[in-house]
C-alpha cells in the first residue's frame, strides 16, 4: 500500500455534507485539505455502474487537474426491498431542475417500497468507496458500509441525504436524529476512512 506523504489533500467533492465528515476523520492527522469545490473544478460525469468506478472517476479528474493527491468517495444506500436501488443512482434519485432534493428521493423510495408491499423491518446499508489517487495515476481503494432499516416518516435534521429515514443497526435513532460525532464514528465512511488511515500511518497532528 502507498503512503500519503504530501503536505496538502484534495478532497474531491463539491458537497459539503461529505465535505465536513471527511473533514473530521482527517483532523487527528493534521493533514491540510482543500475541495474540489473551493478550487472551483468541474464535476466530472459519473458514467460507471460501480461506486469503485465512479470514486475513481472523480479521484483522477481532481488529481490530474491539480497535480495533488485526491481523495474521493462515492456512495449510496442500497435497499433490499427494491433489489438494492436506488445504490450508485442515490443521487440522481435527488435530482431536479433546482438542484438536489433528498425529501424527493427519500419519499420516492418510501413510496416503492409501499408499492411492492416489502416486508419489514425495510433493510438497507449506506456503502462508500474512497478512493486516494496520485498524480502518476496509481491508486488505493477502500470500502465501508453501515447496516440498518428505512423509518417513516422522516426524523431528526442533522447530516444530509438519506439520513432522516435511515436508522442503523443497534439504534432507536436516524442518523439525522444523531449526534454528528457518534455518526462520523459508525458511519459507512468511517468503516471505508478506518481502512484508508493505513496510509497514513506515521503522521501526527
Amino acid at each position: 500500500m502507498r503512503k500519503f506523504s504530501g503536505k496538502q489533500l484534495l478532497v474531491a467533492t463539491h458537497n459539503k455534507g461529505k465535505l465536513e465528515e471527511i473533514a473530521a476523520l482527517l483532523t487527528p492527522f493534521g493533514i491540510a485539505y482543500v475541495s474540489a469545490g473551493e478550487m472551483g473544478l468541474p464535476e466530472p460525469e459519473e458514467t460507471e455502474t460501480t461506486f469503485i468506478g465512479n470514486a475513481r472517476i472523480k479521484a483522477h479528474a481532481a488529481t490530474s487537474a491539480t497535480g495533488l493527491p485526491a481523495l474521493a468517495d462515492d456512495s449510496g444506500i442500497e435497499v433490499d426491498g427494491l433489489n438494492g436501488a436506488p445504490g450508485v443512482y442515490t443521487a440522481d434519485w435527488a435530482e431536479t431542475p433546482n438542484g438536489r432534493d433528498f425529501v424527493k428521493a427519500m419519499t420516492r423510495t418510501w413510496d416503492e417500497l409501499e408499492a411492492v408491499n416489502a416486508p419489514h423491518p425495510r433493510n438497507a446499508r449506506f456503502r462508500a468507496t474512497m478512493v486516494l489517487a496520485w498524480p502518476d495515476g496509481h491508486d488505493e481503494v477502500f470500502e465501508g458500509k453501515v447496516e440498518g432499516q428505512l423509518v417513516w416518516p422522516m426524523r431528526g435534521a442533522q447530516g444530509h441525504g438519506y439520513d432522516p429515514m435511515f436508522q442503523p443497526d443497534g439504534y432507536h435513532i436516524t442518523f439525522a436524529e444523531m449526534d454528528p460525532a457518534e455518526k462520523n464514528r459508525i458511519s459507512h465512511r468511517a468503516d471505508a476512512f478506518g481502512k484508508l488511515v493505513a496510509c497514513f500511518e506515521g503522521i501526527k497532528a
